[in-house]
């Protein structure tokens, strides 16, 4: 299915167009369409799904006909549906949601994963170790027991037959300064050597801590990027914060963290060295855990 909310943020520019050319603002629109300014400016930025019924109202006040409409029209119907996500609510969490959500329709998914592993290739007791780590910051906005459901989800649809390809640049912090048991780590690595080996459209490439990366500055946080098959759907970046994540579409943008992307990937391992590397650390975190047994 394509993506909600790649949809949304579609319809949101194709609705804004049509104020704009009318020469409104959002609160004369508003009233001329008996609806909330808030509600407006939410349609206008995406930020909630479409009723199919208020839009092909609002399309047929303004005048909106011919292929103009259809397009909208169609736009808002996929806009409008509902994933296997949304059955998790807010029980998995907001952040999660939207990843979901962009997995669904993407046909390429690259990553930089500066300070975790990938969300979609983490072993159940890895997460449990997570989670404990995430209570040590304060109160949890999800379930973990739904988290973890949801994240198996992602797991299965990153590997079904039809799934996107899946490219991630890992740095070797991540190895290191994560809190969680030698033993664990281990089980955990050989689980990312276990899904690429097995599954072609999905690589890890290893960014050793020492390895000099060229061309410009490093960047400030772990992203993605997510391109789609259908040419009008805009290749997003998204950006992981402390508090949120930034999804951007700019050309301009997106053009620069696809350069971080390939400048990162450049620097780092090859596949096969980066299977490697991960096997030797695993190997000895295994020896440590049985040394301090």
């Amino acid at each position: 299915m394509p993506s909600p909310y790649v949809r949304r943020r579609r319809l949101a520019v194709e609705l804004r167009k049509i104020r704009e050319d009318r020469d409104m603002t959002a609160d004369e629109l508003a009233r001329f369409v008996y609806q909330s300014r808030t509600k407006i400016t939410r349609l206008e930025t995406g930020a909630i799904r479409p009723d199919l019924a208020e839009i092909m109202d609002l399309l047929d006040r303004l005048g909106v006909t011919g292929p103009r409409y259809d397009k909208i029209v169609r736009l808002a119907r996929d806009a409008a549906q509902k994933g296997w996500w949304d059955s998790f609510g807010d029980s998995m969490g907001a952040r999660q949601r939207l990843y979901a959500d962009l997995e669904s329709g993407a046909d390429t998914i690259r990553g930089y994963n500066q300070t975790g592993f990938p969300a979609v290739l983490q072993l159940p007791s890895f997460i449990e170790a997570l989670v404990q780590l995430d209570e040590n910051q304060g109160p949890l906005g999800y379930r973990p027991d739904r988290m973890a459901d949801a994240r198996a989800h992602r797991q299965r649809r990153l590997l079904q037959p039809d799934g996107p390809s899946y490219e991630t640049v890992l740095d070797e912090c991540v190895v290191h300064r994560l809190a969680v048991p030698p033993a664990l780590m281990a089980d955990q690595l050989r689980h990312l050597i276990d899904v690429v080996t097995e599954e072609p459209r999905i690589s890890i490439r290893l960014l050793l801590h020492n390895a000099r990366v060229p061309g410009g500055l490093l960047p400030k946080s772990s992203f993605f990027l997510y391109t789609f098959s259908e040419p009008a759907d805009p290749t997003m970046a998204v950006i992981d914060t402390v508090a949120t994540d930034l999804v951007l579409t700019d050309r301009r943008d997106v053009a620069r963290y696809t350069e971080h992307f390939n400048r990162l990937q450049e620097a780092a391992l090859s596949k096969a060295d980066s299977l490697t590397f991960l096997d030797q650390v695993a190997d000895r975190l295994t020896n440590e855990a049985g040394s301090e047994a």
